[in-house]
């Protein structure tokens, strides 16, 4: 793949919710994931990213002469819609999807996709998920048709509570996450490796709350701060996250917050200098890490000249990356063939080498732990949300740190 040139030419990629089969020379991706409601800002940030990436690789001809488009279609964050717009797509002629808020709606598609191939061979669809990370959708539940992009939730775990058993500081440790897969397993992940790494620390709190329902999280704020603890580790994304470090903010906790998802839309802003040096992150991408290759201060600065916006979405340009590999090694955009080109998969992505691993399609990369502080021009360029504030990369892990093993037991197509 070609390094990525320093200007880009403007063009607008249209979202659409409804058009023809996609011609010969556009292969179109369903982006099907909430764009409007608590979590729209989230999602149209996200499909932002994923236009912004087709746009670059068609430029720069990424996949030997094949042109991608990504379609915008608003679930509501809801399973029962997802498949239905599945269906619609499925409809249009679109064999590829990108989906990656709730792991909810991500393991209603996996299956959906498993069973609509099954009954539709010569038509098959891939389901690129680029976000929804509960361990099953790659272990009990994994399916050929489906690639997993992001870190999963127990690989981000296992980073975030390997750096924080560090810090003998850390006594007191309250868990707080949405009452889904997702929120169950950081919570019950937290607790088995903690105990693991350091039996000494107590938990004194481990609440769930509904998921994009709640708009007054100080109750769970009051009770953070009557519990003493000394830090909180959570799991909770978009308005969930900006709202409870909000209300934390307000009820005077103290706090520091260990989280997965601090630097997506919303949250900066919510945590603003109330932050600075108390919220991290576990994740695949550091803005200011030294080391990044070179295409990822082009993208950044891109996106934002572009969009007025922060690009964080690194999933989207692996997968888009992978995709345009495959379609230039099979010379054909047929989900058969790409699937299989996909396994095993390697490609420079924006925090340095991402494999898919073949027995599981889990994607193994590095993953950094990050720290909200002031932006200082040395150590943290670039801030987020205009607030002067930024991440500064603590730590990078190789993908070995992270990995874990698999239950998956592939079924691949005859």
């Amino acid at each position: 793949m070609k390094n990525l040139r320093s200007a880009f030419t403007r063009a607008t990629v249209c979202i659409v919710l409804s058009s023809g089969v996609a011609s010969a020379e556009t292969v179109k991706i369903a982006f099907i994931d909430p764009l409007s409601g608590l979590m729209g800002s989230l999602g149209s940030n996200q499909l932002k990213s994923w236009q912004y990436v087709a746009e670059v690789a068609n430029q720069q001809d990424w996949s030997g002469g094949q042109k991608l488009e990504v379609v915008g279609f608003d679930n509501k964050l809801s399973p029962q819609e997802s498949l239905t717009l599945l269906n619609e797509a499925a409809d249009q002629g679109i064999r590829y999807i990108a989906q990656g808020n709730g792991s909810s709606v991500g393991l209603a598609l996996e299956d959906a996709v498993s069973k609509y191939n099954a009954r539709n061979p010569g038509k098959e669809i891939i389901y690129l998920n680029y976000a929804a990370v509960d361990p099953a959708m790659t272990n009990s539940k994994c399916d050929y048709w489906h690639f997993r992009f992001d870190a999963n939730a127990d690989m981000k775990m296992e980073a975030l509570t390997t750096f924080l058993a560090r810090d003998p500081n850390v006594k007191k440790v309250y868990l707080i996450n949405q009452d889904y897969s997702f929120g169950h397993d950081v919570s019950s992940t937290a607790r088995e490796y903690l105990k693991r790494k350091r039996p000494d620390i107590e938990i004194v709190g481990d609440d769930f709350h509904p998921l994009a329902q709640v708009k007054d999280f100080s109750p769970y704020a009051s009770k953070i701060k009557a519990s003493g603890a000394d830090t909180i580790i959570t799991g909770n994304w978009g308005s969930d996250l900006a709202l409870l470090i909000k209300a934390g903010k307000d009820a005077g906790v103290t706090a520091n917050y260990y989280t997965y998802y601090a630097s997506t839309t919303g949250v900066p802003t919510a945590m603003g200098s109330a932050g600075a040096g108390r919220v991290r992150y576990v994740g695949y991408l550091g803005p200011n890490t030294k080391g990044n290759p070179r295409q990822a201060d082009q993208i950044f600065d891109g996106f934002k000249k572009k969009y007025d916006d922060d690009f964080y979405v690194m999933a989207a340009y692996t997968g888009i990356a992978m995709l345009s590999q495959a379609f230039k090694e099979t010379k054909s955009t047929d989900p058969v063939k790409v699937a299989k080109a996909l396994e095993g998969m390697k490609v420079e992505s924006l925090n340095g080498i991402v494999e898919m691993r073949a027995s599981d399609h889990q994607a193994q990369q590095p993953l950094v732990i990050a720290t909200w502080v002031k932006v200082d021009g040395k150590d943290v360029k670039y801030d987020q949300e205009k607030t002067g504030y930024g991440w500064r990369t603590d730590t990078v892990m190789d993908a070995a740190a992270s990995a874990q093993p698999t239950t998956c037991q592939m079924k691949r197509p005859n």
